[in-house]
């Protein structure tokens, strides 16, 4: 495979180009690139809990 990669650098750079349109097509956001869009939609919901860290470990003679 690395070999076909070094290879046919052309076809990988068309992919690369190809793949970096195709995610500015898709961006959620307001980027006025002439083309048409089509944009995914971004919920972002924070946390606002306490940051917490769940141990497992053995403690004998101790309920879990």
């Amino acid at each position: 495979m690395t070999n076909w990669l070094l290879n046919n650098k052309l076809v990988v750079a068309l992919l690369a180009v190809i793949v970096v349109v195709a995610g500015i097509l898709v961006a959620p956001f307001n980027w006025d690139t002439g083309m048409p869009r089509s944009p995914v939609a971004v919920d972002a919901i924070p946390n606002i809990g306490e940051n917490q860290q769940i141990v497992y470990t053995d403690w004998p003679g101790r309920s879990p």
